[in-house]
């Protein structure tokens, strides 16, 4: 029951829209201030669970449910947002609170649950996966993560592994344009494969545009043009939270290029560890990321700690707001970057 934890983000963002005023900015607070604080008091956890133990968890559908209920969550929040800016005069402070607590809940329940739904085989979870993207305006995701990173990751081919000495501010611009760029080339690809035309109903890249695009235009019509740009803006601060994820995650880690000119299988070496708990509870164990890589059809709930694995000296809440100050994160991670990469 810990991964109810998951839920706090999205609960506070409810409650900074119902009660207005300083609430608004109770989730980033939280997210970016207390959170990393609680990090560095909170124990880590770095046992595993045996075979009969991850056998039992991953069979139990109550796990699954809680990434269910995420979608309620998303676009409950959403409504609730919308119409109180719609009914409410709330001054540009409190617009701007709201932006980054809606927008700080799409990022972590909406793509960060989208990527767990999207690994899996059942149809009705992708589609639901895909449904949570549609807020962040992030749909391709779903094609480029799962045919380019995965396959990619830590080499220069993959536009979401950040280099050594990469500023976080530079690596946004490479990764929102690569991956977007590279989902096209894969959809291209797929058609190709399947010998499918580009209108075909099964190319997904198409249908996403289409998605985005019915999106914003019902939100402009239920909640006018300030609807429409909170919606863009909140959207906007949910892929950036995913993406500063992504920087942390890969950060300088490298594969290395074997005399056949292919690179070196992933291993549990080309992703950052972190057994911090409060990370590892909201973002339903993501930070066990090295694991994922490793064996990417394993479910959160059974991700394993990795002795081998490059390990994050402070947890993803922390590793966050570090990033985003260039010069301390250098100073901090350099050192940990392995030798060999």
């Amino acid at each position: 029951m810990k991964y109810l934890g998951a839920y706090i983000l999205p609960l506070l963002a409810a409650l900074g829209i119902y009660l207005l005023g300083f609430y608004t900015w109770l989730t980033p607070v939280f997210t970016f201030g207390l959170l990393p604080i609680l990090e560095q008091y909170l124990p880590k956890d770095s046992q595993n669970y045996d075979e009969e133990e991850k056998i039992s968890r991953s069979k139990k559908v109550l796990y699954d449910i809680m990434l269910y209920v995420n979608v309620l969550f998303i676009f409950s929040l959403l409504y609730f947002a919308q119409l109180t800016l719609l009914t409410k005069n709330i001054p540009l402070w409190q617009w701007i609170g709201l932006v980054f607590s809606v927008g700080i809940v799409l990022g972590s329940n909406g793509i960060n649950v989208a990527h767990e739904l999207g690994h899996r085989n059942k149809k009705f979870e992708r589609i639901l996966a895909k449904i949570l993207l549609l807020p962040s305006f992030y749909t391709h995701f779903f094609i480029e993560h799962n045919h380019g990173h995965h396959l990619n990751v830590a080499t220069p081919e993959d536009p979401s592994t950040a280099r050594k000495n990469q500023n976080i501010y530079a690596f946004w611009v490479q990764t929102v344009s690569g991956t977007y760029i590279q989902a096209w080339q894969i959809q291209n690809n797929l058609n190709k494969r399947n010998n499918t035309s580009f209108w075909s109903i099964n190319n997904d890249m198409l249908w996403f545009q289409l998605m985005h695009a019915l999106y914003l235009l019902l939100t402009f019509i239920l909640f006018s043009i300030q609807g429409l740009l909170f919606a863009v803006f909140a959207g906007f601060v949910g892929l950036l939270l995913l993406e500063t994820i992504n920087y942390i995650e890969h950060y300088g880690l490298e594969r290395k290029k074997l005399a056949s000119g292919r690179y070196e299988r992933v291993s549990e070496l080309h992703s950052w560890n972190s057994n911090h708990s409060a990370g590892r509870i909201i973002l339903y164990e993501l930070t066990r990321h090295s694991d994922h890589h490793f064996k990417v059809t394993k479910k959160y709930q059974i991700l394993e700690h990795k002795d081998q694995s490059p390990q994050l000296p402070y947890g993803y809440p922390c590793s966050m707001v570090m990033a985003l100050v260039p010069p301390l994160w250098f100073s901090v991670m350099n050192k940990e970057v392995p030798v060999n990469s």
